[in-house]
């Protein structure tokens, strides 16, 4: 099975990393801790801190693998490459929202740095879909389920 490529910046990729060394030392050693004291607690037929602390364990290390694999499989963008002529991934868009006449700014990013609370859209949402691509004064439209939405690209920067 061919993996697919992740798309970063460094940014992110910098908070992977620190996720996995986290994951990795400090909450495999608390883990390993809880362990130790649930099997001091006698008969593990019947001991559920042993169980949990297990969970735990193994929801863990998957954890560290999956981000292992994304960053295996990590593109880094190259920032001094990203162009403001059109929309890219690691641009910065402001947009205005035709039906409410709202002005918002958009960091387009790859799906793993998706966060909708911190403006940043991924590549493969559909409004990052639309986007990509379109120039500065340029009209995109994104279907959503409430119907066909039209955005106004207002600036594109890095």
């Amino acid at each position: 099975m061919e993996e697919k490529e992740i798309i970063l910046t460094q940014e992110g990729y910098n908070k992977l990393e620190e996720e996995l060394n986290y994951l990795k030392t400090e909450k495999r050693a608390e883990i390993a801790d809880r362990i130790k004291v649930a099997l001091g607690f006698g008969d593990l037929s019947e001991n559920s801190e042993y169980d949990e602390a297990k969970t735990s364990q193994a929801e863990n290390e998957n954890k560290i693998a999956e981000l292992e694999n994304q960053l295996r499989y990590a593109k880094i963008i190259d920032e001094d490459k990203i162009d403001t002529e059109t929309v890219q991934i690691g641009n910065t868009v402001r947009v205005l929202d035709q039906e409410f006449d709202e002005k918002i700014d958009y960091v387009i990013v790859g799906s793993t740095e998706a966060n909708l609370a911190e403006n940043k859209i991924s590549n493969e949402s559909p409004l990052g879909e639309a986007l990509l691509g379109a120039k500065r004064n340029q009209v995109v439209e994104v279907q959503a389920p409430s119907g066909v939405m039209k955005y106004k690209i207002l600036s594109i920067k890095r």
